[in-house]
């Protein structure tokens, strides 16, 4: 299975997130060599900025994202760094 473009992520993620302000990185070229590479699977970075995340600590925050794409994991994706903010939050 081959990984997922930054496009069908971010479409992932919004349908998840509909108010949500979505920014996808496609890392994986970074990570070229790298076992969950060789295996097909993406490296992405996401920015998301929502309102679902108020009053979340960042650990439940991190697992509704990874809730959102946990049918892609680890196959066509290997791994994800999210940062995960509410819109008051996302200034700083």
């Amino acid at each position: 299975m081959t990984k997922p473009t930054a496009e069908e992520l971010t479409s992932r993620l919004q349908t998840a997130f509909p108010e949500g302000r979505i920014q996808v990185t496609d890392d994986s070229h970074l990570h070229a060599g790298h076992a969950g590479a060789a295996s097909g699977g993406g490296h992405y970075s996401v920015r998301l900025i929502s309102g679902e995340f108020s009053g979340l600590s960042t650990l439940a925050r991190h697992r509704l994202v990874y809730d959102s794409v946990r049918d892609w994991m680890p196959d066509r994706i290997h791994a994800l760094s999210i940062e995960a903010r509410t819109p008051a939050e996302s200034d700083r």
